[in-house]
């Protein structure tokens, strides 16, 4: 694997992942578009639709990794060496995802001047707790990033699939995953898993001109960040004690 074609896969994947993730939270709340109050299940949808989406992009490019998550590199990392992945990979990821917030904001552009809710417009780009109880919401991001690592992880698991998995199926199986966090444990936090898809879109919100917003609630964002990489780094110890 070419490390240029890895990086730009990262930086793409997540890119994409971020425009079509976050653009389904922005059909879903924003004022006058034609998606208002799909619900829940629209965006867990979406969600799912975007990893798959992002992943398959960076896979194409020549990025057999795909992590397009920091929580996800680091576990890499604690699984299987390659320490020089969290200096290449990791900013790549959070580039992409400050770039497809960029793009989120450049599509909706007359929607956010119409839309009276400040909270809306912030959730268009970065999480937050239903119930904001930070050693819950910390929680909440530890488990739903644990089953991601673990679950993806075990997919492609050579006692599971011994032949390997089929080319063109893992980033279908890794929607699916994302999927099934976002409707089973997505409802306390809305799921950040992964640090790079809170805080480029975060950084995005707090120097983009967007009319009407309020701030971008960096006391919170330790949550999204330090939950998923805490969750991954368990899961990656856990892998190696079971040998999954």
């Amino acid at each position: 694997m070419n490390i240029d074609s890895a990086v730009l896969g990262e930086f793409v994947g997540t890119m994409v992942l971020i425009l079509l993730g976050n653009g389904v939270v922005g059909g879903v709340l924003l004022a006058r578009s034609k998606a208002q109050n799909a619900g829940w299940v629209a965006i867990s949808v979406g969600w799912a639709l975007a990893v798959f989406s992002g992943v398959a992009v960076a896979i194409s490019i020549g990025d057999s990794d795909a992590h397009l998550n920091p929580a996800f590199t680091v576990a890499s990392v604690l699984m299987t060496g390659h320490p020089e992945r969290l200096f290449t990979y990791i900013p790549a990821q959070i580039l992409g995802a400050l770039a497809g917030a960029v793009l989120v904001w450049l599509f909706y552009l007359p929607h956010w001047r119409v839309t009276q809710s400040a909270a809306e417009k912030l959730a268009c780009f970065s999480t937050g707790p239903a119930i904001r109880s930070l050693g819950a919401n910390f929680l909440s991001e530890v488990i739903g990033t644990f089953i991601l690592v673990l679950v993806a992880s075990a997919l492609v698991s050579r006692r599971l699939a011994p032949g390997g998995v089929a080319p063109g199926l893992g980033p279908i199986l890794v929607g699916a995953v994302v999927w099934s966090i976002g409707l089973s444990l997505g409802g306390t936090t809305g799921y950040a898993i992964n640090p790079a898809r809170d805080f480029g879109p975060r950084l995005a919100h707090a120097f983009l001109p967007i009319p009407g917003k309020g701030p971008s609630d960096w006391a919170y964002a330790w949550v999204p960040i330090f939950g998923p990489l805490c969750g991954a780094a368990a899961a990656a110890l856990f892998i190696r004690w079971t040998g999954i």
